[in-house]
């Protein structure tokens, strides 16, 4: 989805995506002064210390009382040269409201539609439960990040991914272990919308089928096409228009499941189910696998949190930030735990991985299928050249000294790159024709660790290691004196930290778990007998 701050930025800066090549190599090493002398990386009471000041100064702007940037500690004081006029470019920079993070946040593409295939795998009860649960556990795991990012951004040394929150409490192999997990989930994300694009291009095809694995290259090339264009400006207003065709998917396709009988022929080819009384159940008796893929697909709609800390990077005031992601998890739950339950009371095992092809009547899938092909297709525009863009930055300008994205070498690189990022879209989408389980797939691998496993541990990592460098006497963290500091530190208490230490190994088990489910339900969907194949004609509906 196109962040406000991605459109400012593409519009005011010619980096789109905020990154700072120096400044970012200044804050990992040596810090030149304007002395010419240097100084050590930043401390975590640098970034708290700076944090404080720029929250000051946006609640004071607020209440129009502006607090100038000359109130923060001078460069030279502070150990880095930084030009006044880009703390004055990234302030700028930061003008959304809580209520337009709260309209990005609520903007998804397949989280609803997948709803119903979820509480076929498990149930009424299970369902219900697990979404309130995880919709719960989600928001809390949103106010861990919010309250890392409020402690540790500045202007000086601001935030601007995920990455930077993780690489400034543990450093760079943890930041580039979350680039690249949020990469992995990206080009997924893209593959599987391809896949979903093509299933609705064969269903509107409805007699005149051609070769599934074509279905999807089409969605791939067109993807090489749109993928060109570097910025987001001209992305606004299309992704704003797909929430609301989203939304009109949902309650149109509720009014035709309602009055047609199952998809008969899309679930024989999808599950090798024959045509039979639909069965619905509190608690449905499947295989384990099958059942924690459904959980994964769950997961799926609380996948927003590998993009919060760029959301709160754009805000006027991010200590707002709660508000907004409070109210959405909130509408997140209703509203996909009425979708689920109403399509599921309908349809019952017959029920597809995209919800919306799940009716029977060859008019009203067009409906479905015609508006899920735009904002598919916006979709994965968007999701593609946020993806392109964080491999760019991290592949080319910092690990590889390239050019800049937006000079003319810059250009040639990106062209290449859009090349072999939609070519790999299509593999993953025609290598595993089967949404429901390649979904479930990429929760376990990404969405589980950016939502659930990450902002636990990284909360416990922040104060253990504030406590642990409180009267430090150059101990290692391989002595019990620097643990015990670390652990009964007073920055807060020692059940508190050990309870998201939990958190983190109960997230990081489930999302193994997941991993095994959704690997043997991908297993058990290629072994039926009307499943697709891989890179073959056959089509999944």
């Amino acid at each position: 989805m196109a962040t406000a701050l991605e459109l400012a930025i593409d519009s005011k800066h010619p980096e789109p995506l905020g990154y700072d090549a120096d400044v970012k190599e200044k804050e990992r090493g040596a810090t030149p002064t304007t002395s010419g002398t240097t100084t050590s990386a930043p401390t975590l009471n640098d970034y708290m210390r700076h944090a404080e000041v720029s929250r000051a100064r946006e609640a004071g702007a607020t209440s129009g009382m502006p607090l100038t940037h000359h109130s923060e500690t001078p460069p030279e004081k502070a150990g880095l040269d930084i030009d006044e006029e880009l703390i004055t470019a990234r302030r700028a920079l930061r003008t959304a409201s809580w209520a337009a993070i709260f309209y990005l946040i609520t903007t998804d593409i397949l989280g609803p539609f997948n709803a119903p295939f979820a509480f076929s795998q498990v149930g009424y009860v299970p369902g219900a439960i697990l979404y309130v649960v995880m919709g719960g556990v989600a928001c809390y795991t949103g106010l861990l990040l919010w309250r890392l990012f409020c402690t540790l951004d500045s202007d000086r040394y601001p935030i601007k991914t995920y990455s930077d929150l993780c690489g400034r409490i543990f450093g760079d192999w943890f930041k580039n272990l979350s680039t690249v997990l949020q990469s992995l989930q990206l080009i997924i994300n893209v593959g599987t919308i391809c896949l979903s694009n093509a299933q609705s291009l064969e269903q509107i095809a409805n007699n005149h089928q051609f070769c599934f694995s074509v279905a999807i290259l089409i969605w791939a090339l067109l993807g090489m096409v749109i993928g060109q264009i570097r910025t987001l400006k001209a992305y606004g207003w299309l992704a704003n228009s797909a929430v609301w065709m989203n939304l009109l998917i949902i309650f149109i396709s509720m009014g035709f499941v309602a009055h047609s009988p199952p998809n008969f022929v899309a679930a024989k080819a999808a599950y090798n189910l024959d045509p039979g009384p639909v069965h619905t159940s509190a608690f449905v008796s499947l295989p384990l696998f099958l059942k924690v893929n459904g959980i994964m697909n769950m997961v799926f709609a609380y996948g927003g949190a590998m993009i919060f800390p760029e959301f709160m990077a754009e805000m006027r005031r991010p200590m707002d930030f709660w508000k907004a992601m409070c109210c959405a998890q909130l509408l997140i739950v209703c509203v996909y735990m009425m979708y689920g339950i109403f399509v599921y009371s309908f349809q019952g095992q017959f029920t597809l991985g995209i919800a919306y092809q799940g009716v029977s009547k060859f008019s009203w899938q067009t409906v479905g299928n015609v508006f899920g092909l735009i904002t598919g297709i916006i979709a994965a525009g968007l999701y593609g050249n946020i993806g392109i863009k964080v491999a760019y930055y991290t592949i080319v300008e910092q690990w590889m000294k390239g050019p800049k994205l937006m000079t003319a070498r810059g250009r040639f690189l990106w062209t290449f790159i859009v090349f072999v990022y939609w070519a790999l879209a299509f593999i993953v989408g025609s290598a595993i024709p089967q949404v429901q389980t390649i979904s479930g797939l990429v929760a376990a691998i990404c969405i589980m660790q950016f939502t659930y496993t990450f902002p636990p541990l990284l909360i416990a990592g922040y104060y253990l290691q504030l406590d642990a460098a409180k009267n430090d006497i150059g101990d290692s963290w391989f002595t019990v004196s620097r643990w015990k500091r670390a652990l009964f530190g007073g920055s807060a208490a020692w059940y508190y930290k050990v309870f998201n230490l939990f958190l983190f190994l109960a997230s990081l088990s489930m999302a193994c778990l997941g991993m095994y489910g959704s690997g043997k339900a991908i297993q058990a969907t290629f072994q039926a007998g009307g499943a697709a194949t891989s890179f073959g004609c056959g089509a999944p509906v």
